[in-house]
């Protein structure tokens, strides 16, 4: 079957020629170039309006039919080229929103992402990287193309509408992540995503501090806030930055860090200061019995170089900053056997 450029062009081309011999014909009867190029525009295109000369001739009457025929009908294959242009282009799309209906609805264990703006295109940028089949869903069909192009999985559509939702697979996914800047969406989102879905997990975005009750109350196993995240991580930038600048260097590692941070383990930051009894010590004299209580990530020297993952056999010097992991009980001990006035965690100030 040709494709409709083809037709375009073979139509094209025998349109052309028609019109060449045409008017070669009609100049070999006597003709001039004007009126044979006049006859033929009269004639191909049926105006037929005041010939030049009279055809008596049969030959040139039998030779004016197939001008009428070759010209006629090879327009009319241009012209249905051009419309068979245009429906493929609507079948085209049509056939892939089929295509992809169809994928989507092959998911199981996938991830639903509802928006797809700033923080829901670092989202599916991040699910990529780690080769998780999930889904988009927004009411922007603009945006939406731009996720197709890179060939993921998208859905137009309200996701606060359980059809959507359906469509999407929300009884077949794993996980679903409403990502919109309106705390009001991402309410209703939760609340539909969890009556469709009672066993799904559920990440929810909140803006306001005070809508992570509403998202809890509404369903949500997690509530993001990422004014809150942004604001810790600058705190941690003014208070803390030899950790923040070791941690900045590996993503993957401030998440390990944070994870930590929920069971009660804290990146922290110790000035060994002049007098400390750990000044001229190796990291391996510095233990509370015979466990190991903490673990030196890195050590900061006073001309501001940094030594990751220090060996045991390490010499603290004076003014070093150790920086360290450690449960809270276990940074009291360090800040009071150091001498130092001060230890440095979470953003906060813990004195001696």
């Amino acid at each position: 079957m040709q494709s409709s450029v083809q037709k375009v062009l073979i139509g094209a081309t025998v349109f052309t020629l028609s019109c060449i011999v045409a008017i070669v014909g009609y100049m070999l009867a006597g003709w001039s170039i004007l009126e044979a190029v006049y006859m033929v525009t009269i004639t191909i295109f049926g105006v037929g309006y005041g010939e030049v000369r009279p055809i008596d001739d049969p030959g040139l009457r039998v030779f004016t039919m197939g001008v009428i025929i070759a010209g006629c009908t090879s327009s009319i294959y241009v012209m249905g080229g051009f419309v068979q242009m245009i429906a493929e282009g609507e079948l085209n799309r049509f056939l892939g929103a089929r295509r992809m209906t169809r994928g989507i609805d092959k998911l199981t264990n996938h991830v639903i992402v509802c928006g797809f703006g700033r923080v829901g295109r670092i989202l599916a940028d991040e699910l990529s990287q780690s080769d998780l089949e999930f889904v988009i869903v927004d009411t922007n069909q603009e945006r939406l193309q731009e996720a197709e192009t890179a060939g993921l999985f998208v859905l137009v559509g309200d996701a606060t509408d359980e059809d959507v939702l359906e469509a999407a697979g929300i009884a077949r996914a794993k996980v679903l992540a409403t990502v919109l800047p309106d705390d009001a969406a991402n309410v209703f989102i939760t609340l539909t995503a969890r009556e469709l879905n009672p066993h799904i997990e559920i990440i929810a975005r909140g803006e306001s501090p005070s809508t992570e009750k509403k998202l809890l109350r509404s369903g949500a196993t997690k509530v993001v806030l990422p004014a809150a995240i942004g604001a810790s991580r600058i705190a941690r930038l003014i208070t803390r930055p030899s950790a923040e600048k070791l941690l900045s260097e590996s993503l993957q590692l401030e998440t390990l860090m944070q994870d930590l941070e929920q069971i009660g383990l804290h990146v922290t930051e110790l000035r060994v200061p002049a007098n400390s009894e750990f000044a001229g010590q190796r990291l391996n004299d510095i233990s509370f019995g015979d466990v190991a209580q903490f673990v030196v990530i890195a050590v900061r020297s006073v001309d501001g170089r940094t030594v990751s993952d220090p060996g045991s056999d390490y010499v603290l010097m004076a003014d070093d900053t150790l920086v360290l992991l450690a449960h809270r009980g276990t940074e009291l001990k360090l800040l009071k056997k150091s001498g130092a006035s001060e230890i440095v965690y979470r953003g906060v100030r813990a004195s001696s």
